[in-house]
């Protein structure tokens, strides 16, 4: 059987998913949800099946925004031959930034965001692909994303959202705000998100900048690593953590 090394892999899904790096293969390998082989130098070897498994899972995580969990319950389903239920109707379902339960303080003298009790299975993103390059005022932005001008406005105003044009990752940023607020809350209660970005910034940079300082490849490297590895188990951990709260919350 033909086998591939993780170099080959990376080459294989970068067209598909644009933030894939060799350190995010490992994480997940290291959290049991991909096995591939290792030769007798230690090397991994990947069959086409670890790499169906592999998107399997990139794909759950970016289009479905399912925690690990529940992805390896899923793969377990299909490993011992069954079909794999889709959340139901109402089910818990946090987006992976969150950090804080439900009522919950923030910022002192700033008022808790109200509970998003549940939200629609999965998170909708725009239904037509916004180029890289392309760039959008804040009407077309409105517009791509289904909100009001002064919804974005008031993004901007919180600290959310910079001023225009609009790139894909803002697309994406209002996109979900924009789900938020639909939820119930107010664009101000928004803002504890940014404080957080905020803060697990300036531990990045506390871990990174040495790295960087150092100006080597291999130090560059290591720094996209641990940036990658900050952002990926992060914000892993941080559902963990709010999805226990929560449901800890509508437990009788």
């Amino acid at each position: 059987m033909i086998t591939h090394t993780i170099g080959e892999v990376l080459n294989q899904l970068r067209d598909e998913f644009d933030d894939i790096t060799i350190s995010k293969i490992r994480f997940l390998e290291s959290e049991g949800l991909i096995n591939p082989d290792r030769t007798e130098s230690g090397y991994r070897k990947f069959t086409p099946g670890d790499i169906d498994r592999l998107r399997y899972v990139l794909r759950a995580q970016r289009d479905r925004y399912l925690p690990l969990k529940v992805i390896r319950e899923e793969l377990d389903r299909l490993d011992a031959g069954l079909s794999v239920q889709g959340p139901a109707q109402g089910q818990l379902l946090v987006d992976e930034t969150a950090t804080v339960a439900p009522g919950s303080s923030s910022e002192p003298g700033q008022e808790a965001a109200p509970a998003v009790a549940a939200v629609a299975p999965g998170v909708s993103l725009p239904s037509h692909e916004v180029a890289g390059d392309q760039h959008l005022d804040t009407e077309q932005l409105a517009a791509t994303v289904d909100l009001e001008v002064a919804d974005i406005a008031a993004l901007v105003e919180h600290g959310l959202l910079g001023a225009p044009p609009y790139d894909t990752e803002a697309v994406t940023i209002a996109t979900l705000a924009g789900q938020l607020l639909g939820g119930g809350l107010e664009p101000r209660h928004l803002r504890m998100y940014r404080q957080f970005v905020e803060r697990e910034l300036s531990l990045a940079e506390q871990l990174i900048t040495p790295l960087l300082r150092q100006r080597n490849p291999d130090s560059r490297n290591a720094a996209a690593d641990q940036a990658d590895l900050l952002a990926s188990a992060g914000a892993a951990l941080h559902r963990a953590l709010l999805v226990r709260r929560l449901r800890g919350l509508l437990t009788p």
